[in-house]
């Protein structure tokens, strides 16, 4: 598979942030350059490209690649179809007319994925009523496939079999329509190109932002249009309900509308649904509901990754809103006071020239690599320092992964290095080679680091001879617990602010500093207990001077040793 999440080596800093946030586990790989710098690359066969390594990278190290330039050069030569995505009046709601109509006056021929959308509401109300018991999981997302397919294949048994809305669209203008144009899909999401190429049935993947770019780079203007109508005659008809299907539970909302008994949930964001996903794969299946729909973006499509939109989710929430009352006006039923007399009759007409056949997805499960055994994890342990059973429970994340474990497994799959965890004293940073210019500079920050923490120390002292009288008074507590409160916002920062020291003493202190600043903050906002408010701080302090005296004593071995 060619490569859609590319790093830009000049740019990397090898702060683990993208490992930190991406959903697959095998994704990334880090690599050494030439002149010893490491960095965070991609390995594109397990990559999802659900775009939130792009999100987390703060550096502008990492982009991605679409089909914009290949499918213009195919415009200026030929009559292309343009699948777009309902999501396009969400982001750029002032110009989306304008790009519509600069596409048409290229010659495209311009079809709306809402229509798809309606087949696919479609054809999953029959697929339900065909398969009473079957429990399914929606897959309109591309990501969400991708991982499913890649990392929890024993999921493709619920995984939905109906196209999504894209995948609809362009079976309906192939199979219906009869045409037989090259197709290129305007969307915002990067995923999509996957499933173009697994299924065969588009050529092209554009984004917004890529189109956008090209637009600046080439000098075309796009004039602004009302934001208060969103018809628009495209060369087959607008979809209706499934232009909703680009925000959170669209899909269960479309399949409500139809039959509100169905028993839908819906998830959406990758910080969450990968992780339900994993824990619904390991539950019984009478517990999964009849429907759940996901997505991986966490405001759904309209803020997907290829938007390059500066929306805000209620920006594009009002816009759905809109959206969704202009569709049910255009909506027409048969009337009446039940289920049966209301039907749809988009849905009727549907009924009567739709083959669900045709409209049916395979999937492709991907080849799961082994967990290498407990000998070799043995062996990656003692390479990373871990040496104790506590050692290799840290799981601080500096490294990006949850576990020390999941870490240790990256090492045994080659898609990091032993002495990339930071806990490994013998270890290099991954940014940089152990030079003599940065042994100085550790040291300066050692030393610096150890008169901070005297100078602390001090503070803490002069506050536990007083403990006693802080709780004298309400407002004496406050008055106390701000300049305490001051006292370690300091800390914090100065420790945030120097990645290179000691990394395990530092990202205990940072911890325990945070929390004690929030325990300040509510003492603040709560100091009607005055004994209970000293305690607090009496038992914050102690808690401070403690990790102070292991700080200490970690920094200065590591400087005798470095003496020896």
């Amino acid at each position: 598979m060619n490569e859609l999440i590319i790093v830009k080596p000049e740019k990397c800093v090898g702060c683990n942030a993208c490992i930190r946030n991406c959903p697959a586990p095998d994704a990334n790989k880090v690599i050494a350059l030439d002149n010893g710098k490491r960095i965070v690359t991609v390995e594109p066969s397990r990559c999802i490209a659900c775009g939130e390594c792009i999100r987390a990278c703060t550096h502008d190290a990492r982009d991605y690649v679409d089909d914009t330039e290949e499918a213009m050069a195919t415009i200026a030569k030929e009559k292309v179809i343009i699948m777009v995505s309902p999501a396009i009046k969400a982001v750029m709601p002032t110009r989306w007319k304008g790009v519509l109509d600069w596409f048409r006056s290229q010659g495209c021929i311009l079809f709306d994925i809402s229509f798809g959308a309606d087949i696919c509401t479609w054809a999953h109300l029959h697929a339900l009523e065909q398969n009473p018991g079957n429990k399914l999981i929606t897959q309109p997302c591309s990501a969400i496939v991708n991982y499913i397919e890649m990392y929890q294949p024993k999921l493709l048994t619920n995984l939905s079999r109906i196209h999504s809305p894209v995948c609809c669209g362009v079976t309906y203008i192939k199979n219906y329509l009869r045409r037989t144009n090259k197709i290129a899909v305007l969307s915002p999401c990067i995923a999509k190109k996957m499933e173009l190429e697994e299924t065969g049935l588009a050529e092209f993947n554009m984004t917004f932002k890529k189109v956008m770019e090209y637009f600046d780079k080439n000098g075309i203007r796009i004039p602004v249009n009302p934001v208060d109508n969103y018809e628009y005659k495209f060369d087959e008809e607008q979809g209706l309900m499934g232009g909703i299907y680009t925000r959170p539970a669209g899909l269960r909302d479309n399949l409500w509308l139809h039959n509100p008994d169905i028993n839908a949930v819906n998830s959406e964001g990758a910080q969450r649904i990968y992780t339900i996903l994993e824990n619904y794969a390991k539950m019984p299946e009478n517990k999964h509901p009849e429907v759940f729909d996901v997505m991986s973006c966490e405001f759904g499509c309209n803020a997907g990754p290829g938007t390059g939109s500066e929306q805000t989710m209620f920006d594009v929430t009002y816009v759905m809103q809109d959206v969704e009352r202009e569709a049910k006006k255009r909506r027409k039923t048969t009337g009446g006071m039940f289920r049966s007399a209301n039907e749809d009759k988009l849905f009727k007409r549907f009924d009567e020239e739709l083959n669900l056949a045709d409209f049916i997805r395979t999937y492709k499960p991907g080849v799961q690599p082994p967990i290498p055994p407990e000998s070799e994890l043995n062996e990656i342990f003692e390479k990373m320092g871990k040496h104790t059973e506590a050692d290799r429970k840290i799981d601080c994340k500096a490294c990006g992964y949850q576990t020390c474990r999941e870490m240790a497994i990256a090492v045994s799959r080659g898609l990091n290095f032993a002495d990339g965890c930071i806990m490994n004293k013998g270890a290099a940073p991954a940014a940089a080679g152990a030079s003599a210019e940065n042994d100085e500079k550790f040291a300066e920050v050692r030393s610096e680091c150890l008169s901070l923490t005297e100078r602390l120390r001090s503070s803490m002292d002069a506050i536990s001879e007083n403990m006693d009288t802080i709780g004298t008074t309400a407002d004496a507590t406050g008055e106390r617990a701000n300049v305490v409160t001051d006292l370690l916002k300091n800390v914090v920062a100065f420790c945030n602010g120097r990645s290179t020291m000691d990394a395990d003493s530092v990202q205990q202190l940072v911890g325990i500093l945070e929390t004690t600043i929030d325990a300040f903050s509510v003492l603040n906002d709560n100091v009607t207990e005055t004994n209970e408010s000293a305690a607090l701080v009496r038992e914050s302090v102690q808690d401070i001077t403690k990790l102070i005296d292991s700080m200490n004593e970690t920094l200065q071995s590591t400087d005798d040793a470095q003496e020896n």
